[in-house]
């Protein structure tokens, strides 16, 4: 069942590759727990089906880029990008798209919490496995306050400047 407006999001573990170690964060991989990272803020997430991806590199992620401050000004805490790609690669794409702590590049490596939010997308056939339909939210305190979800192979409701127009 697809999550909607209203619910919960799922408990789940996504992973971000760390550049600068903390005193709570080695360099490389780290998994953090979902519960944790939605408590008490307010996140515009959007996912695609994965990185370095044509329109994923060439549109979604540099909308979000070019709109961040305007989404901070509206009172966004984070922008998360998630894809079932491992840190790694989620690490090296945000790299080479200047992303510089902007956008938290969150990795769901095997799809888990993308299932768990019924937003998987099976692209086995064009050899990609399964991967996380195309979509943006706005969650509150980790509940989904505003969801586009785009239809197959579509770039339409997802995009930063809806997601911008939606915060209040």
């Amino acid at each position: 069942m697809t999550i909607k407006v209203g619910d919960r999001v799922p408990e789940g573990a996504l992973a971000e590759f760390i550049e600068t170690a903390t005193d709570t964060c080695a360099v490389g991989p780290n998994s953090f727990q979902v519960a944790d990272l939605v408590k008490g803020k307010k996140i515009a997430l959007f996912a695609l089906p994965g990185a370095f991806t044509p329109t994923c590199s060439a549109k979604h992620l540099p909308g979000y880029l070019a709109l961040h401050d305007e989404l901070k000004a509206k009172g966004v805490d984070e922008i998360w990008c998630v894809s079932v790609n491992d840190p790694f690669v989620m690490g090296a794409w945000g790299r080479d798209q200047g992303v510089d702590g902007r956008v938290r590049m969150l990795a769901d490596g095997s799809a888990i919490w993308t299932r768990e939010l019924g937003l998987e997308l099976d692209l086995t056939a064009r050899g990609m496995g399964i991967r996380s339909q195309r979509y943006s939210a706005l969650l509150d305190d980790g509940v989904v306050t505003k969801l586009n979800i785009e239809e197959s192979g579509q770039f339409q409701v997802s995009d930063a400047q809806t997601l911008l127009n939606q915060v209040s």
